[in-house]
C-alpha cells in the first residue's frame, strides 16, 4: 500500500468513529414519557446529529442549526443552515427561534441539546446592545490575530445571549440534556460551542484580557458589554442548572484511537490537544520525523505518529488591525501545519504526512487537508509555485490543488478536530 493510500485509511477511520447516527443513540436514555420534548441542535454535526435522535426516538419538535452544505434529511426537526467560521443574519434569525423555543419551556418539559463544533459561530445571537456586523467584525479580527479556540470562546460567551449558559437558563425550569461531539483541546464544556447550556467559569475581565493580548480594539458597544457587570454569564453554583446532564459523545482522543486501531505499524500517539502556529508545529513534528527516520529517537521505524488539537494560524499584524485577509491565498491551520512540515523534509525519504480537519474543511475551504512527502518541495518548484511563495500569501490550498495532493472528503456532518498522521518508514 502506498504511503498516501495508508494515511488516507486512517483518516477515514478516524471520522466514521466521531459520526452520530454511531455514537448518539447508544447513549440516549428513553424518550420522556411526559412534558414537551425539544430538540435543538448547532454546529457543523447539528443536522447528522438531529437525525440520530429521531432514528432512536422518532419525529420530534426542534431545530438544528449547521453550516451551509452540510444538512442531512430529518424527519420532523427543522434544519436551518446559516454561515460559518463569520456568523451571518441566517444564523442570527435561526438562534432568536431557539432562544425563543427554549423559553417556551415549563416545568415537566425536556430540552435535549445537541452540540458540535462550529456552533459558537452558528449559534449568533449578539447581546441586545451589539449588532450583528459589529460581531462579525470583531470575529474576523480574532480568526487573524492567532488566539486559541479557548480564547476566542471566551469572548464569544460574553457577547451572546444563547452562549455561556444563557440557552439552559432561558429554558429553566425545564430539564437539559446535553449531547457534545468536542472539537477543543481538553474538551471543556464551556468552550465545546461556547457553553451554551453550562455554567461559565471565566468572566468579563478574561474576555477583555483576550483582546489586549491580540491588540484588537472592540466598538464601543461591545467594550460598553464586557465592562457592565449586568451582562455577566451565569457562573459554577447557580442553580438553574442543578439536576442538567451533559455527556461528551465522541471526542479527538476517540478518533485517534480509532485510527490507531486500523494502522498496519505501530502507531504512536502523541496528544489529542496539540496547540501553537500552525506552520511552526509543522516545522517542530518534521524534527522529530526526521529523528525517527535517523534512529535518533525513542520510537523506531517504522511507525506512524498520531496527533490531534487545534492550531492557530497568525495573519500580518494588518490583517488583524482591519479585519481582511492579506493575500488572495486559501489557507487553513492544517495546510498550514503541511507546508511548515514539507519545509523541514524537503529531499528526505520515507516521511510522508497527512493532516485534514474531520469536518471536511480545512479553513474556508471546501478541502479537508493534505498530503506531503519529501519530494513535496520540489515539485512545487518544478510547478513553478514554491513552497516558500505559497507560504507567504498562506495559500496551501492552492497550491496543494496544484501539485494534486488534496484530500478531498466532502461535508462529513462530524467535527472532532484536527487529525494528523506521520508515516516513518524503515
Amino acid at each position: 500500500m502506498d504511503p498516501k493510500t495508508l494515511l488516507s485509511g486512517m483518516f477515514e477511520a478516524a471520522i466514521d468513529a466521531a459520526r452520530p447516527a454511531l455514537v448518539l443513540p447508544p447513549v440516549l436514555p428513553p424518550r420522556p414519557a411526559s412534558g414537551r420534548v425539544v430538540v435543538i441542535a448547532a454546529g457543523k454535526a447539528a443536522a447528522a446529529m438531529a437525525a440520530a435522535v429521531e432514528t432512536a426516538w422518532g419525529g420530534c419538535e426542534g431545530l438544528a442549526l449547521t453550516r451551509y452544505g452540510h444538512a442531512v434529511p430529518t424527519q420532523t426537526i427543522e434544519v436551518v443552515e446559516a454561515a460559518h467560521p463569520v456568523p451571518d443574519a441566517a444564523g442570527q434569525g435561526a438562534a432568536q427561534r431557539i432562544l425563543a423555543l427554549a423559553e417556551s419551556l415549563g416545568a415537566g418539559d425536556t430540552l435535549v441539546f445537541l452540540i458540535s463544533g462550529g456552533a459558537s459561530a452558528l449559534l449568533s445571537a449578539p447581546l441586545a446592545a451589539i449588532t450583528l456586523a459589529e460581531k462579525a467584525a470583531l470575529t474576523r479580527a480574532l480568526l487573524a490575530s492567532g488566539a486559541t479556540i479557548g480564547e476566542m470562546n471566551s469572548v464569544r460567551r460574553h457577547l451572546s445571549a444563547a452562549k455561556g449558559g444563557r440557552l439552559a437558563a432561558a429554558a429553566y425550569p425545564a430539564r437539559c440534556l446535553t449531547y457534545a461531539i468536542s472539537d477543543v483541546p481538553g474538551d471543556r464544556p464551556e468552550v465545546i460551542g461556547s457553553g451554551p447550556t453550562v455554567a461559565d467559569p471565566t468572566t468579563q475581565a478574561d474576555a477583555l484580557a483576550v483582546l489586549k493580548k491580540y491588540r484588537i480594539e472592540a466598538p464601543p458597544s461591545i467594550a460598553a458589554v464586557l465592562s457592565d457587570p449586568a451582562f455577566e454569564t451565569p457562573k459554577p453554583g447557580d442553580p438553574r442548572f442543578a439536576g442538567n446532564c451533559y455527556e461528551l459523545i465522541a471526542t479527538p482522543q476517540s478518533m485517534l484511537s480509532a485510527a490507531k486501531a486500523v494502522a498496519p505499524l505501530p502507531c504512536h500517539l502523541l496528544g489529542d490537544a496539540i496547540e501553537g502556529e500552525a506552520r511552526e508545529v509543522g516545522r517542530v513534528f518534521a524534527g522529530l520525523a526526521r529523528a525517527v527516520r535517523e534512529g535518533k529517537s525513542a520510537f523506531t521505524a517504522p511507525c506512524i505518529l498520531l496527533s490531534g488539537g487545534e492550531t492557530t494560524v497568525t495573519l500580518p499584524q494588518r490583517a488583524v488591525e482591519q479585519a481582511m485577509e492579506p493575500a488572495t491565498g486559501k489557507g487553513g491551520r492544517n495546510v498550514e501545519f503541511l507546508m511548515g512540515f514539507a519545509s523541514e523534509i524537503a529531499g528526505l525519504k520515507g516521511v510522508s504526512a497527512l493532516a485534514g480537519d474531520t469536518d471536511g474543511i480545512d479553513g474556508a475551504a471546501p478541502v479537508a487537508g493534505a498530503y506531503v512527502d519529501g519530494t513535496t518541495a520540489d515539485r512545487a518548484r518544478a510547478s513553478g509555485y514554491t513552497l516558500s511563495a505559497a507560504m507567504a500569501a498562506y495559500d496551501g490550498h492552492g497550491l496543494f490543488e496544484r501539485l494534486g495532493d488534496q484530500i478531498v472528503t466532502g461535508p462529513t456532518h462530524t467535527n472532532v478536530n484536527d487529525f494528523r498522521a506521520i508515516l516513518i518508514e524503515a
